[in-house]
């Protein structure tokens, strides 16, 4: 079965554990959701990254809250670019799907939507 990917972003309110958490819930719900992913075992593995300003937890641990305890999880902190969009939470699911590449769904929420304004999923 193919493996394709599939990415998500989404802003946090601030620097705090419950808002990490939540933030990365809400954007892995709605990823799950838009692409009719039923098990977590069709999920290979997922990548975190939070910008340089996120500090107060790892996005992993809300995986691990859903359910994810078998899906190998990475967190990692993004390059601190200048001017780049503040508390930003990115997600990169790798998933076993028949589907092609192309009707994978990314997910953009929040302020983090400002990010992809070529994806119409981010609007």
């Amino acid at each position: 079965m193919p493996v394709r990917g599939v990415r998500g972003a989404i802003s946090a309110n601030s620097n705090t554990k419950a808002e990490i958490l939540a933030a990365t819930r809400e954007l892995l719900e709605e990823t799950i959701a838009r692409n009719e992913l039923s098990d977590f075992s069709e999920i290979v593995s997922a990548v975190f990254t939070t910008t340089p300003d996120l500090t107060s937890a790892f996005p992993a641990e809300a995986a691990r809250e859903l359910g994810m305890s078998s899906v190998p999880l990475l967190c990692a902190s993004e390059i601190d670019v200048p001017g780049a969009l503040p508390l930003i939470i990115r997600i990169l699911l790798h998933v076993n799907t028949e589907k092609p590449q192309a009707d994978m769904v990314h997910i953009y929420l929040r302020d983090a939507k400002k990010l992809r304004k070529d994806i119409s999923s981010a609007q």
